[in-house]
């Protein structure tokens, strides 16, 4: 049954006290039993949570009673399982990390394509479709067609777009661009970027791949895969149902059937992506955490260690999209 409700918001807007903010908000979540990470910046507020519907419906309205957030969206979807292991308030520079100074989503975002008007503008031959997000979240799913950008961090775009060469101006005319990320945020501060260099038009995916595949029709999508998100669910299908992947407990990269089927799988200790990067040190180690954590689930324990973090794993763009 799924009982646990999960909550992916984002809004740009100022908050100058933002600091002051922090301390009641996590009070507010840890009171109502909601984990899950939110960031806090000067620029506005981003993040995911999950928790039983009243507890977030709860610190879904403890945030809209602060008039500038009184119009935030989220988009909901349930799990079996609580997808995290605590809550975190976060305060950062910017609440999803592009370092470009001066690039203002709420002033130069591109135009918002609905959910049901995204096939026909991605199936224009004269768009340049790109995937806003990082390559190991493009390979567990993409649209058709998309560009992928081969990053590590959102912040590696800005020079990915400076020598694409499907970006370069034709007969002095930039091309349409179209881009999307996995909830919205990432492709507000890309298409304000793009506004910035000059690219006339500029669209991304109101409500991001998540809201095209809970409101469009598996049978009418141009969506190849599943969709990664940043918690224990790993990835989503059509109707955001959860999908098959894992996460690698070594590395925390997303692991898919043939990846649990290679010579490199162990589990807890290391993956195809990560085979080989390890000490004989840390892989004592790691098996051991796994030791303990098959025996907690065989006395239907929860094992904190699940969430094991080394100092080598990946690192996604200021947690959620």
């Amino acid at each position: 049954m799924s009982q646990y409700l999960t909550a992916a918001l984002y809004k740009f807007v100022a908050l100058p006290d933002f600091a002051e903010l922090q301390a009641p908000l996590l009070a507010c979540c840890n009171d109502h039993g909601v984990k899950g990470t939110l960031l806090l910046a000067e620029e506005g507020i981003n993040g995911t949570i999950s928790g039983l519907p009243e507890g977030i419906h709860a610190v879904l309205a403890f945030l809209r009673s602060d008039q500038r957030l009184a119009d935030l969206e989220h988009k909901e979807s349930f799990a079996a399982k609580m997808p995290f292991y605590r809550m975190k308030v976060r305060l950062k520079r910017e609440i999803v990390t592009l370092g470009v100074p001066g690039v203002d989503p709420t002033k130069m975002a591109g135009r918002y394509v609905r959910p049901q008007d995204w096939n026909a503008l991605i199936s224009d031959p004269n768009v340049v479709v790109v995937d806003t997000r990082n390559d190991y979240e493009v390979t567990v799913g993409t649209f058709k067609g998309a560009l992928n950008p081969k990053t590590k961090s959102f912040s590696e775009l800005p020079a990915w777009v400076a020598q694409a060469e499907a970006l370069r101006e034709k007969d002095g005319t930039k091309p349409k661009v179209a881009m999307f990320c996995t909830g919205g945020i990432r492709c507000e501060k890309s298409t304000a970027l793009m506004r910035s260099l000059g690219y006339d038009e500029v669209y991304h995916l109101e409500g991001g791949i998540l809201k095209y595949l809970e409101t469009v029709p598996q049978e009418q999508s141009l969506w190849q895969g599943e969709c990664f998100v940043f918690d224990e669910r790993v990835s989503v299908g059509h109707g955001l149902k959860q999908g098959s992947y894992e996460f690698c407990r070594a590395c925390r990269h997303p692991i898919s059937a043939a990846d649990k089927a290679s010579e490199f799988f162990e589990p807890g200790v290391s993956c195809p992506h990560c085979h080989g990067q390890k000490t004989e040190a840390q892989k004592q180690a790691l098996a051991e955490r796994q030791r303990q954590v098959t025996l907690a689930e065989q006395r239907n324990q929860a094992h904190i260690g699940a969430r094991f973090e080394p100092k080598t794993k990946r690192k996604p763009d200021d947690a959620e999209d």
